[in-house]
């Protein structure tokens, strides 16, 4: 069949909806589906491989990160003539509500569109003052998708309806036979954060822990991969407390990062709150890593406590330094919870989580067809 995958995040920049596309797409097509992903440009970014680029992006803060919306005096026509030429069988949405090419695809398609909803959080006020415009969008929706209980919970409360549950999926194969850095296979114990350095995803609790640790257990190593606003007070941070062995490794590409995983003798996810899954995790437990996150309610649905990782209070140094100290001494409880991590991360590989798409497009293109 042919599948439009619309995506309001200017793919293919990194994020976990855009990761999530783009896995997706990529084994729809393996298994021989025609996919387009239609997207809005950001900066002068090139077009990648099967990408329709309408309209502009413009960045704009939105769940303590920094998310985009599209915008063209001419986004509507524009739309209307991509529909026009590409005929697709289905599309599927990806956070629909994020104005406005979603919406546009929404008003002007006719074929069968579904969409799929990541986001976590508090109160939103952008969706309680919009209730009525989003109801609009969401009755054209043939089927609703939440990555997590935690999404659907989240987006339920002000658009009631079914959604299906699809999580996240991991490309098992990929981090469990990834290549360590020996340089840093030294005998340091190394605990690694993959992330974007921003208060939400809580890496600066996970340095104030680190510094504790690194008092008491010399023999540690904090790897950091990416980069962010935080960036630089955790530096001053690191030099005003005189922590060592610290690597700030930047935005690495994916075959560096499943490198990296595999370097780590424990993975952290210190997250502050509004995650709906975390991709992150089933990573690291991929790779084969013990786990250390928060105590967050789309965490908690991936990683069993005790099992696969040890859960801790969110924001408190204190309490992540405690469970990475627990790691760190007991060799035992690292290799028990870090191979039952590997045990239940192929339940989430991406060829599970494509073949539950593609039974659901089937039940929505028949739905159509017998109406």
């Amino acid at each position: 069949m042919k599948i439009g995958i619309v995506s309001p995040y200017a793919y293919p920049r990194p994020g976990g909806a855009n990761a999530h596309i783009r896995e997706t797409y990529e084994r729809l097509s393996e298994l021989g589906h025609s996919v387009r992903i239609i997207t809005a440009p950001w900066g002068d970014d090139p077009p990648a491989r099967d990408v329709i680029q309408i309209g502009q992006a413009i960045a704009v803060p939105y769940n303590g990160a920094i998310g985009r919306i599209t915008l063209s005096l001419r986004l509507e026509w524009l739309v209307r003539k991509m529909l026009e030429r590409e005929r697709f069988d289905i599309i599927h949405h990806h956070e629909p509500l994020v104005p406005f090419l979603s919406m546009q695809v929404l008003d002007s398609a006719r074929c069968p569109q579904v969409a799929t909803f990541h986001a976590f959080g508090g109160f939103s006020v952008s969706y309680w003052l919009g209730k009525s415009i989003g109801l609009h969008y969401l009755n054209k929706l043939d089927a609703r998708i939440a990555v997590s209980s935690a999404a659907r919970h989240f987006v339920a409360r002000y658009f009631p309806g079914d959604y299906r549950i699809i999580p996240n999926g991991v490309d098992v194969a990929f981090y469990a036979d990834a290549r360590p850095f020996p340089e840093y296979r030294d005998g340091k114990t190394n605990i690694l954060f993959v992330g974007r350095l921003e208060p939400r995803k809580g890496a600066m609790y996970l340095l104030r822990a680190y510094a504790q640790l690194k008092k008491k257990h010399p023999n540690t190593r904090l790897i950091v991969c990416n980069w962010g606003p935080q960036l630089g007070h955790m530096r001053r941070l690191i030099r005003k407390e005189g922590v060592a062995d610290v690597l700030f490794a930047g935005r690495v590409d994916d075959r560096d990062k499943a490198r990296f995983y595999k370097t780590a003798d424990i993975f952290c996810a210190p997250s502050t709150g509004q995650e709906s899954f975390g991709i992150v995790l089933l990573e690291a437990m991929a790779a084969g890593l013990p786990v250390v996150a928060s105590d967050i309610h789309g965490y908690k649905r991936v990683v069993q406590r005790n099992v696969t990782g040890l859960l801790v209070e969110p924001k408190e140094p204190d309490a992540i330094a405690a469970a990475l100290e627990r790691l760190i001494c007991d060799e035992g409880l690292r290799r028990r919870l870090g191979e039952a991590g590997a045990r239940r991360a192929p339940e989430y590989d991406w060829s599970h989580v494509t073949r539950e798409l593609l039974d659901l497009y089937g039940e929505v293109i028949a739905k159509r067809v017998a109406a």
